[in-house]
């Protein structure tokens, strides 16, 4: 009973409520696109755009337009600014997302100085899970489904682009098409993610789960329902870490998700410690 209490005890509050909902939603979406990302090797893409949705996210606050346009805008330019410049020079992809995500993140925070809101950068930079309100929460719901609706539609044609974009091809489909699809549900992913975990622990969301699915299995169908259940556990065991602890929301879950990592890696190198030991012949023993 004091377990139950323990577990359920946080959840009697409104915005402990609200704070579950909105987290359990961008975990799923950040979850099932996370695999994808660890395929297709744009961990780092995640990283990039996610820091490149700054400098748009000031210039909408002081046009006065909603914050989520100008992020989804910011972050997308910097995905379609980061294909171009690999497309017409010899530099390499990670090298040129490095450049780009550092620039954007960098003009941002020039912009932000011209702004004397030091509460909002904050709310940017860290998130305010506990403190979203109505509207953010509305939005970050909508966002999420919307995004984990078309990944789980398309699912397949995603899997076989991130798999081998030769054979997609091959076979008919769009991979263009399906190259900027992705990345724009990626910027959406992040403009919603944001709103609970911030710019710097929204990369973590878009990893962790995926790669330690990644550890633990070969089957990629098997890969998206770890990768889901470590997501949305984090997410729980996140929150009420944190409501007793009194620790930053963000940051817990991140450090719950950083702990499943590390026990699959342990758990996958013991498993095949254990396949590849040699076993006693039968003529030598005894």
């Amino acid at each position: 009973m004091d377990i139950i209490h323990w577990l359920l005890d946080p959840f009697q509050f409104e915005f402990m409520q609200r704070a579950l909902w909105a987290g359990l939603s961008v975990g799923s979406v950040c979850a099932v696109l996370s695999c994808y990302l660890i395929l297709k090797g744009w961990s780092l893409m995640g990283d990039a755009i996610s820091h490149a949705v700054l400098p748009g996210i000031v210039i909408a606050y002081v046009a006065g337009i909603a914050l989520p346009v100008g992020a989804f805008v910011s972050g997308l330019a910097c995905a379609l600014l980061t294909g171009y410049i690999k497309e017409n020079s010899r530099v390499k992809e990670d090298t040129v997302m490095g450049i780009v995500y550092s620039g954007m993140f960098a003009l941002g925070l020039v912009l932000f100085t011209k702004v004397e809101t030091e509460q909002h950068l904050l709310h940017i930079l860290f998130g305010n899970m506990l403190g979203i309100n109505d509207f953010e929460f509305l939005q970050t719901v909508i966002i999420s489904l919307i995004v984990f609706a078309i990944i789980v539609l398309f699912r397949k044609d995603f899997l076989l682009y991130c798999f081998d974009k030769s054979h997609a091809r091959v076979v008919g489909l769009p991979v263009v098409l399906i190259h900027y699809s992705l990345l724009i549900l990626l910027s959406l992913t992040i403009v919603a993610t944001i709103q609970a975990v911030g710019v710097i622990m929204v990369v973590a969301m878009l990893v962790s789960p995926g790669i330690t699915a990644f550890v633990l299995t070969r089957q990629f169908s098997h890969m998206m329902w770890i990768a889901l259940a470590v997501s949305l556990t984090s997410i729980i065991t996140g929150i009420l870490v944190s409501f007793y602890i009194d620790g930053a929301t963000s940051a817990c879950i991140v450090l719950v998700q950083a702990a499943f990592f590390i026990t699959a890696l342990t758990v996958s190198r013991l498993k095949n410690r254990a396949r590849i030991k040699p076993r006693n012949h039968p003529l030598t023993t005894g």
